[in-house]
């Protein structure tokens, strides 16, 4: 029996080889994205999750800071593959750069003490539901994304570079672009191993 969301999941796959020749213009990309991040479940409504989106030459500046963070950590001869990989993500249309509001965690638990400890859980949950809906968005659209996490290295550079507020917290970066190469096969693990069903 088909289902169409479940299609949908299907289609969703990481894509490294970005390239700039997508079938959206700016304004729509960008209201897609936001829309995808608007209507994710957070906790509480919270709606602590928050995003900086960057296109054409403002991403290739973030991913030339993170390629300048990277060379002061990585041992200089594995260094190219790690840079022609930070190229790969440039070279696509955007990228979004996905925060989390902390001062928005931080009152729920003043709010709400019994659950203090679980609010920074329940922040990553919303967090990672906001990724996935992007990049759900973005697959509907014909539009290819990985999703990425070089914070904490490049957490200053981005706050400084595009005024970020000093309570997001940075999370993970999507770089997104028009597929250049197709997918091989996806391989799974026995369904046995993964759930148990009861009743």
């Amino acid at each position: 029996m088909s289902n169409a969301v479940i299609e949908h999941l299907k289609k969703r796959r990481t894509q490294y080889a970005l390239g700039r020749n997508v079938n959206m213009d700016k304004d729509a990309l960008n209201n897609l994205i936001q829309q995808a991040i608007k209507h994710t479940p957070s906790s509480f409504n919270s709606q602590s999750s928050r995003a900086v989106i960057l296109f054409g030459e403002q991403s290739v500046k973030f991913w030339a800071l993170a390629k300048e963070a990277l060379a002061k950590v990585v041992p200089a001869e594995a260094f190219a593959q790690t840079a022609a990989k930070l190229d790969s993500f440039a070279a696509g249309a955007g990228t979004v750069l996905f925060y989390e509001d902390q001062d928005v965690v931080k009152g729920l638990q003043e709010k709400f003490a019994l659950y203090a400890d679980n609010f920074p859980v329940w922040s990553e949950h919303s967090a990672g539901m906001a990724q996935f809906a992007v990049w759900l968005a973005l697959t509907d659209a014909g539009i290819g994304a990985s999703l990425q996490h070089y914070n904490p290295l490049v957490d200053d550079a981005a706050r400084a570079t595009w005024n970020v507020p000093a309570s997001w917290k940075l999370r993970a970066q999507m770089p997104f672009g028009s597929h250049e190469s197709g997918f091989g096969e996806k391989a799974f693990m026995d369904d046995g191993q993964r759930f148990i069903v009861a009743g």
